[in-house]
């Protein structure tokens, strides 16, 4: 259920939090002041102010740790991506510059960077893995682990290729695991749950006075839809409003090989 809200896109996430969050004080209103349970509920008169602060706390410190979580997520997005991308220029660099002639380590690269591109990077927006991908760097691999490169470029050219070479499979993996991260979907369904409880808290205090009853549950309504809203959009590095971009990865397409 969290994960295809959050699989929305923005209109529909701000929809469903509007429906939620506005939907919920009409509900309360009509309970409280109209309904057959009128008379039960107003018998709850009475119940003073910091009563809802437990569960207002509870809800401002969840959703501040879910924020802090996503955001690090999205940081830690953009890192893997452009240390990718770096360690991929380093080993164009390096095959350049060698003595060998290394047009085969760059005709490799050049067929991993542009699956990363085509496939891999569609393939993230759906949650999937992609085979070719994986094919590409098990062959730029195999082309830079050739024993020949120590003997025609000296042990410290191929040991730096090398090294960027698992650099690169490193922070690959790295960014598929974060793009497939869905660990935070319990985290949603509590925030998103005390979000609904501190409105009825606050629907509590103000029994007695519809008006203040209704004003209070619409402004604090709008704050959640905003907060969690723009939280939302920034769940999945790699998909959205405010994902990663591939452009570092993808500028080295214009590589010479």
């Amino acid at each position: 259920m969290i994960r295809a809200w959050l699989d929305l896109p923005p209109a529909g996430i701000f929809a469903v939090l509007i429906v939620l969050y506005f939907g919920t004080p009409l509900l309360l209103a009509a309970i409280t002041f109209r309904g057959p349970l009128r008379r039960p509920v107003q018998s709850l008169t009475g119940v003073v102010a910091p009563f809802f602060n437990g569960v207002a706390i509870l809800f401002a410190l969840l959703t501040g740790f879910l924020a802090a979580d996503i955001a690090e997520r999205g940081r830690q997005a953009y890192r893997v991506v452009h240390t990718e991308a770096g360690e991929l220029r380093n080993i164009h660099t390096l095959s350049v510059a060698s003595a060998s002639d290394m047009r085969t380590i760059r005709a490799a690269l050049k067929a991993y960077v542009t699956s990363v591109i085509a496939e891999e990077w569609p393939a993230m927006d759906a949650m999937r893995l992609s085979p070719r991908t994986e094919v590409a760097y098990d062959d730029l691999l195999r082309e830079v682990s050739i024993p020949s490169i120590a003997k025609d470029s000296g042990q410290a050219v191929h040991s730096a290729l090398l090294t960027a070479t698992l650099r690169v499979g490193t922070a690959r993996n790295d960014r598929l695991a974060l793009s497939s991260d869905h660990t935070n979907d319990l985290k949603w369904l509590v925030v998103i749950v005390l979000g609904l409880l501190t409105q009825v808290g606050i629907a509590l205090v103000h029994l007695d006075k519809p008006r203040a009853f209704l004003a209070s549950l619409v402004v604090f309504g709008s704050a959640a839809v905003v907060a969690l809203g723009i939280i939302a959009l920034q769940e999945y590095p790699f998909d959205g409003t405010f994902q990663v971009s591939p452009q570092p990865i993808k500028v080295l397409q214009a590589l010479s090989e």
